[in-house]
């Protein structure tokens, strides 16, 4: 079965609605980011925790900005007139740039103007492994900063703490989601344990969704695959061989080949109707027919075609079709 050509697929300034989302929180938090480091300038150990943040973001705004561009339909539209030269910029490690990522929170209302919040939702429920990976990645960066922040201000000041300083923090927070559990530093208060358990248990979630999802990804299907295609061609072909072989049985079961005897009534029904065609006729396609035309060999012609219709009765009567 000859397979239609596939579409290609349209390229689109607006990606993935769960990779939009992600890319707009993070912007969001970005820009709070630098809120945060204006206000606690005088707190080192949170500045360095932030600063580390940055330049997470700054490395994920710099590889969007290389998929978007890309991607994009027209790279020169992209760059100049969607804003692609401000993600150029607010993805640099230069703090009094970062202020433009506000400009991708203008996409990020675009697509929610575009398609309406219920659309959106639905978009989010039916695209569930990209949905579900984008939300434990963004619950992982979350974590990261907010859990470092948080262990580092309830250990830092505490009794036969190890956690002293924005280093450690980071270093327990990071080593814990991704559940390796070195032992080097641990929470040594009841909250602090807490929060720990509490960061188990996301890192657990974001690696294991991680896990299935590449599993997905490598050893799924692949939508292009026409395996199926194939199958479904040969599902639809085998009710004819079936049929087929369900004829021959009955052949065999009433002792004489149908086929052969249907060929036979074939070729004697089309002389015979030939024959027919040709004694009904009107007088001036009476004349076409040859004078010399034998009149007893037509009529044992239309004989045979009778007994070999007869036959054939008889053999579908036998054979219980």
């Amino acid at each position: 079965m000859a397979k239609s050509a596939k579409p290609k697929k349209v390229r689109s300034e607006l990606k993935n609605t769960a990779y939009e989302i992600f890319i707009g929180v993070l912007s969001i938090l970005s820009i709070l980011n630098l809120v945060l480091v204006y206000v606690f300038r005088s707190d080192p150990s949170l500045q360095t925790v932030l600063s580390v943040m940055n330049g997470l973001f700054s490395v994920i705004f710099l590889i969007d900005f290389v998929y978007r561009i890309f991607t994009a339909p027209s790279a020169t539209r992209y760059f100049f007139r969607d804003f692609g030269w401000a993600d150029l910029l607010a993805s640099l490690p230069f703090a009094e740039l970062k202020v433009l990522r506000v400009f991708r929170l203008v996409r990020v209302y675009r697509l929610l103007r575009k398609l309406g919040v219920r659309t959106l939702v639905r978009t989010l429920v039916k695209d569930r492994a990209n949905s579900a990976l984008m939300t434990l990645l963004l619950m992982g960066i979350l974590v990261l900063e907010f859990g470092s922040i948080s262990m580092l201000a309830i250990e830092e000041n505490a009794e036969g703490a190890n956690i002293t300083n924005a280093s450690d923090a980071i270093w327990y927070t990071i080593v814990t989601i991704a559940t390796v559990g070195y032992g080097d530093t641990y929470p040594v208060t009841n909250l602090g344990r807490i929060l720990g358990a509490v960061i188990i248990v996301v890192g657990i979630g974001i690696f294991g969704t991680f896990t299935g999802y590449l599993a997905n990804v490598f050893l799924g299907p692949s939508k292009s695959d026409p395996s199926a295609e194939d199958e479904e061609d040969a599902a639809t072909a085998a009710p004819d061989d079936d049929t087929v072989s369900a004829v021959d049985a009955g052949d065999d079961a009433a002792g004489s080949s149908l086929a052969d005897a249907a060929s036979r009534g074939v070729a004697a029904g089309a002389a015979a109707g030939a024959v027919g065609k040709g004694v009904d006729a009107a007088p001036d396609r009476a004349a076409a027919v040859p004078a010399d035309v034998d009149a007893a060999r037509l009529r044992a012609l239309l004989e045979q075609s009778e007994a070999t219709n007869a036959e054939i009765r008889r053999l579908l009567a036998r054979s219980g079709t």
